[in-house]
C-alpha cells in the first residue's frame, strides 16, 4: 500500500480524467493499492457539486471498466474518496481558494494532475506557488504534448522549474506504461539471446508503426493546431525508438535509464532542408470506408478548418548516427483513418550472407503494443514433404495468455501508481522532451520552408503512396 497523499486532478470534467484517470484509480483503489486515507479533488469550470461530479464518474468509468471488475461495494469506497471544485486555474485567488478547502498538507505532499491544455500549465504552476501550495513533497504531472516547439518547450519547463524541482516533475507519455513496452525491456536486457546481434551489423532495417482507424472525434480544435507530427512523433514514436536503440543503463533506475534515452535523441541525425522531401512524408485523410462505414474527410470535421493542411499521418526515415546503430534506417509511421488499428514495433534482420535455398526469407522480430499484446519471432522452417520447400514459421509470445490469471493493467494504473510512490523511470526528464523537439523543429520548418502539403489518402487505407515509396527505394516495404 502506498503513504498518503491527495491528488488534485486539474481539467477534471475532461476525456482524459474520466475515461482514463478515474477508471485507473478506481482500479487502484480496487486491489488495495491506495492509501485508506488519499483524497481525489477534480478541478474544473463546470458548475456540479460533489454529488454531481460522483454521479458522473460513475457513468463513465461504468462504461470503461470491465462489468466483471465494478461492483457496489468497490464503486461506494471509491466514490467516498471523490470531491469535486469548480475554480477558473488561471485565477490565483481560486488557489487561495483551494487551498482552504483542501486544509492542511496531508504530510506527504499532493499530487497535482494536470490534464489540461499545456497552455495552462504556467498559470497553474505559479498559483500553486501563490497559493503556497508547492512544498519539497508536492509532485507535479504534465501531460503532452509539452508545448509545440522546442522554444515553447523550454518556457513550461522554466515555469515549472521555478516552483518544483526537476525530481518532483513527472512528464507523462502512457505508452511507456504498456506491457508490452516494459517487455521490449525485459526482452533486451535480461536476455543474452538478442544483444550480440542487437546492432547495425545484423539488422537491415527498424519500423515503429502507431495506426489508428479513428479520426480526430472530439479533437479537432487541438489537432487542427498540432498535427500528427506534434501529437505523436515527438513523444510516443520517438520515445519507442529510444527504447528500441538505447544502450543498457548501469542500473535499472530513473537517471540511468533517461540518460541512456537522451543519448539516443542526441545522436538522431538531423532532417533539414531538402533531407525533408527525401525523408519525410505528410499525409492527410481524404472520405473514405471505415468497416464498411462512410466516414468524411479531415477537412469537413467538427472543429477543424475547411482549408486545413494540417497533417494527419507522417512517415520519417530516421537515423542514429552512433557505432550500434550507424547506417540502420528507423522508419516511423503514424495515421489517422487508416485501415486497421494496430500498434508495432518490426525488427527485421539482415538476410543470410549465401543464400541456400531459393525461397527464404530474413528473420523478423515482431513486438505488437495494440491490440493484443505479443511477442513473435519469425523463422525459416521446411514443409513436410519432399524437397527443401521453407515457409516462414512464428515462435509466438501471447503476453495475455501467458499470463492468462492476472488482470492486465491499464497503461495509466502502473504510472499512477509510480507517481503516488514517486518513481520516475518511466517518465521524461526536461532534457529528454527539448531534444526531441530539437529533432523535430527543422522537419515542421522544412515543411512550411518547402511548402509541403500533405498527400491525400482515402480513409480506411494504408496511407499515402509516398510512404511506400519511402521504402521501396530500397527495396523494403512496410509490414503491413
Amino acid at each position: 500500500m502506498t503513504s498518503s497523499c491527495d491528488m488534485l486532478v486539474f481539467g477534471g470534467t475532461g476525456d482524459l480524467a474520466l475515461h482514463k484517470l478515474l477508471p485507473a484509480l478506481y482500479h487502484l483503489h480496487r486491489e488495495g493499492r491506495l492509501h485508506p486515507r488519499m483524497r481525489i479533488l477534480a478541478v474544473a469550470r463546470n458548475s456540479l457539486d460533489r454529488d454531481g461530479y460522483r454521479a458522473l464518474a460513475e457513468r463513465r468509468c461504468r462504461a470503461q471498466v470491465a462489468r466483471a471488475d465494478f461492483t457496489s461495494e468497490a464503486w461506494r469506497g471509491f466514490s467516498e474518496r471523490l470531491d469535486y471544485l469548480a475554480m477558473d486555474v488561471s485565477q490565483s485567488a481560486d488557489f487561495v481558494r483551494l487551498a482552504r478547502y483542501l486544509g492542511p498538507d496531508p504530510g506527504c505532499g499532493r499530487v497535482y494532475y494536470l490534464a489540461t491544455a499545456p497552455d495552462l500549465f504556467e498559470d497553474i504552476a505559479a498559483n500553486l506557488a501563490i497559493a503556497q501550495m508547492a512544498n519539497p513533497q508536492s509532485r507535479i504531472v504534465l501531460e503532452k504534448p509539452i508545448g509545440h516547439s522546442l522554444e515553447s518547450a523550454r518556457a513550461i519547463n522554466a515555469a515549472i522549474g521555478k516552483v518544483f524541482d526537476e525530481s518532483q516533475v513527472f512528464r507523462i507519455d502512457h505508452y511507456l506504461g504498456k506491457e508490452t513496452v516494459q517487455n521490449l525491456m525485459a526482452l533486451r536486457f535480461a536476455n543474452g539471446l538478442f544483444e550480440p546481434i542487437w546492432r547495425a551489423g545484423h539488422i537491415d532495417h527498424v519500423q515503429i508503426s502507431v495506426c489508428e482507424t479513428l479520426g480526430v472525434e472530439n479533437r479537432g480544435a487541438y489537432y487542427d493546431r498540432s498535427g500528427a507530427m506534434r501529437d505523436m512523433v515527438q513523444n510516443h514514436l520517438l520515445q519507442l525508438l529510444c527504447l528500441v536503440a538505447m544502450e543498457a543503463p548501469v542500473r535499472f533506475d530513473a537517471e540511468a535509464v533517461r540518460n541512456e534515452k537522451v543519448k539516443i535523441l542526441e545522436a538522431l541525425k538531423p532532417i533539414s532542408g531538402q533531407d525533408v522531401r527525401d525523408k519525410t512524408v505528410r499525409g492527410q485523410y481524404s472520405a473514405g470506408k471505415i468497416g464498411g462505414q462512410e466516414v468524411p474527410a479531415y477537412y469537413f470535421e467538427k472543429n477543424v478548418d475547411n482549408d486545413s493542411d494540417t497533417e494527419t499521418f507522417v512517415a520519417v526515415q530516421a537515423e542514429i548516427d552512433n557505432w550500434r546503430w550507424a547506417g540502420v534506417p528507423f522508419y516511423l509511421r503514424t495515421g489517422k483513418r487508416l485501415a486497421r488499428k494496430y500498434s508495432e514495433i518490426v525488427i527485421q534482420f539482415k538476410p543470410v550472407p549465401h543464400r541456400l535455398f531459393a525461397d527464404g526469407e530474413a528473420n523478423r522480430l515482431l513486438i505488437r503494443l495494440q491490440p493484443e499484446e505479443r511477442i513473435s519471432l519469425q523463422l525459416m522452417a521446411k514443409t513436410p514433404g519432399k524437397g527443401m520447400n521453407l515457409e516462414p514459421v512464428e515462435l509466438d509470445l501471447n503476453l495475455a495468455k501467458a499470463f492468462s490469471q492476472q488482470r492486465r493493467w491499464d497503461a495509466y494504473e502502473r504510472l499512477l501508481l509510480d507517481v503516488i510512490e514517486g518513481d520516475s523511470t518511466l517518465f521524461m526528464r526536461r532534457d529528454e522532451v527539448e531534444a526531441a523537439w530539437q529533432w523535430v523543429d527543422p522537419i515542421l520548418e522544412g515543411w512550411h520552408q518547402y511548402y509541403q502539403s500533405p498527400r491525400p489518402y482515402p480513409a480506411g487505407s494504408t496511407g499515402p503512396e509516398q510512404a511506400h515509396s519511402l521504402l521501396e527505394l530500397h527495396q523494403r516495404a512496410w509490414h503491413d
